[in-house]
């Protein structure tokens, strides 16, 4: 024990007559992490590697790596700056030893470049136990077994961040002989952002003493997983997560249900790395909620391709409806963000744009107003065949983008596709696919003033909603006045008084999912409406739909009853069912 050695010390300077004064006082003392025990100093010889003579050819290295996060190169710089000299030996027991003799008379160390490679051709044949196994007169080239000196084998061991510092001699192409297939230096070393002080740093400072420059192009350092808590994961607190039962689920699978792999990678994805990051039973669940969303939204995609060929069905570009340029043009917007993600090791902004792709552009907006047209337009109408043209790029492009991180429900949705592919796997495919035409920010500008009205129509909605005046949004006509005239106009356009003679597509009436809409000329009709708002930039109302139900497609239509053949149908589904519509 520490304390009692203190004490044993303390008596024999009494017994000296040396002790000059004993004063207890209280001070911070280093503790061993393992054993929880105070550490105990002893001096002892050492060998040291001098930085002083590259390390301005190291700091300069620095400066040439690209660092993930920037401020890694906060963190190693002045380390090295302030670095002389480096400490690497070790006295223990296991090891790589250090190859140096000592002359038993003079104790002058024995380390020659002969010497060197005589030990080194042994241990390359034998390991390097045979440094412990061998005898001195063994491990000794000539002259030096005959030279009338003794030596005896030193018993020092190499630091170990000097082995690790110096793998990238071993595992990368280093050497003109080499033979590894992975190029020095490294496109990228990663781990985690302790290793500034360690791997990173000795693995630098042995590349650029052998070589001149880093043995790395890029470093990426990553925080540490702790508990929902913030606390530091281990086996005393109980607080651990097993990789393995976050995959197949554990004993109780109520309590601890079986995510599979890509819940986990896609937990990976989710977090930003470049700080300390939290993982716990609450979070995977909220995890295995995101890949559900993600999930069904592709099954809702690749459910409406069912009959769907792009080699014969896809409709061009230059004739598809503005709302369909719209989403091939957000389309761009998400898989170039998400390609930057990767590209920037930004996975987090992946994890973001995905998720929100998924649930507010495709599911909330464009799904959504995409089902009249899916399901009540004949099977070959133009207005169907562009909606599933925009969804077959869609799907496509999600998994290609999520086969990186949800591997095995992209490879899953990616064999579910009813056309045939030249690619037997998504792995086989490629990377997204977009057109530069696709490119349209003045068609964004516009659709973002559409969206914002309409989730301003659907609070409205909402309201008749919860009040039960309404159950579908269907049974409804919104009134709907705006100050601006530009757009006044534009809503115009998309409100025309006969829909088979429009596109079909960019009415008003399926922006907002309602039977009907009118543009006032003033907000005057607004007032004394129970189901209204009122803002300086527009006004909203909603009334009771027009007309009678459509027993098709349950819009209402004050033109159900005029056919005498289809008397419970209206004006658009008469000719949907003769294939016209």
């Amino acid at each position: 024990m520490l304390g009692e050695g203190n004490g044993a010390v303390v008596n024999a300077l009494r017994e000296a007559e040396s002790l000059l004064k004993e004063e207890p006082y209280v001070h911070k003392y280093p503790y061993d992490w393992r054993t929880k025990k105070p550490t105990i100093f002893r001096a002892t010889e050492q060998w040291f590697a001098s930085v002083e003579g590259f390390r301005e050819q190291a700091l300069q290295a620095i400066a040439d790596v690209t660092w993930i996060p920037a401020q890694g190169e906060n963190r190693i710089t002045p380390m090295v700056a302030d670095r002389s000299d480096w400490c690497i030996s070790r006295q223990r027991s296991w090891g790589v030893p250090i190859p140096v003799f000592y002359d038993e008379a003079t104790n002058e160390p024995l380390l020659t470049q002969e010497t060197i490679a005589y030990v080194q051709s042994i241990i390359a044949a034998k390991g390097s136990d045979a440094w412990w196994e061998l005898s001195v007169e063994e491990l000794l080239p000539e002259p030096y077994r005959s030279d009338g000196k003794t030596y005896r084998k030193g018993t020092d061991t190499m630091d170990v961040w000097f082995d690790s510092g110096s793998s990238w001699a071993a595992v990368l192409n280093a050497g003109a002989n080499g033979h590894s297939p992975l190029q020095y230096p490294a496109d990228m070393y990663l781990e985690g952002s302790d290793q500034h002080r360690g791997w990173f740093q000795s693995s630098l400072l042995t590349s650029v003493a052998v070589n001149g420059h880093a043995p790395y192009k890029t470093v990426l350092t990553h925080g540490f997983a702790l508990d929902e808590q913030g606390r530091k994961m281990s086996k005393s607190l109980g607080n651990t997560l097993d990789p393995v039962i976050i995959i197949n689920g554990g004993k109780n699978q109520k309590q601890e249900p079986p995510y599979g792999a890509d819940v986990l990678r896609l937990w990976v994805s989710s977090v930003d790395y470049s700080s300390d990051v939290l993982i716990g039973k609450n979070i995977l669940k909220q995890l295995g909620d995101v890949r559900g969303k993600i999930r069904n939204t592709a099954r809702f995609l690749l459910g409406n391709l069912h009959d769907f060929d792009p080699a014969t069905d896809a409709v061009s570009y230059d004739q598809l409806p503005e709302l369909d340029r719209y989403m091939l043009h957000r389309i761009t917007e998400v898989f170039n963000e998400v390609t930057e993600a990767f590209e920037s090791f930004q996975f987090f902004r992946f994890f973001q744009t995905v998720q929100n792709f998924c649930v507010v552009d495709l599911s909330n907006f464009y799904l959504d107003i995409a089902k009249d047209r899916l399901y009540i337009s004949a099977a070959n109408a133009r207005r169907r065949r562009s909606c599933q043209t925009v969804i077959w790029v869609a799907l496509e492009n999600l998994v290609r983008a999520i086969a990186p991180v949800l591997c095995h429900m992209a490879e899953d949705i990616w064999q579910f596709l009813p056309y045939s592919t030249p690619h037997k796997s998504v792995f086989e495919a490629g990377w997204v696919k977009l057109e530069p035409d696709w490119n349209k920010p003045e068609l964004a500008a516009n659709w973002q003033s559409l969206r914002d009205i309409r989730s301003e129509v659907n609070k409205v909605l909402e309201q008749a909603r919860t009040d039960k005046a309404i159950g579908s949004s269907l049974e409804a006509k919104v009134l709907l006045h705006v100050f601006n005239t530009q757009l006044q106009q534009t809503l115009q356009a998309m409100n025309p008084v006969d829909s088979l003679s429009s596109n079909g597509v960019d009415e008003l009436r399926y922006l907002f999912l309602t039977s009907q809409v009118e543009l006032l000329e003033s907000d005057d009709r607004l007032e004394g409406l129970k189901y209204s708002t009122q803002t300086d930039k527009l006004g909203i109302g909603v009334v009771d739909a027009e007309g009678q139900k459509c027993d098709r497609c349950w819009n209402y239509s004050t033109h159900v009853g005029e056919s005498e053949e289809h008397p419970l149908l209206c004006e658009r589904c008469i000719p949907a069912l003769a294939g016209e519509f």
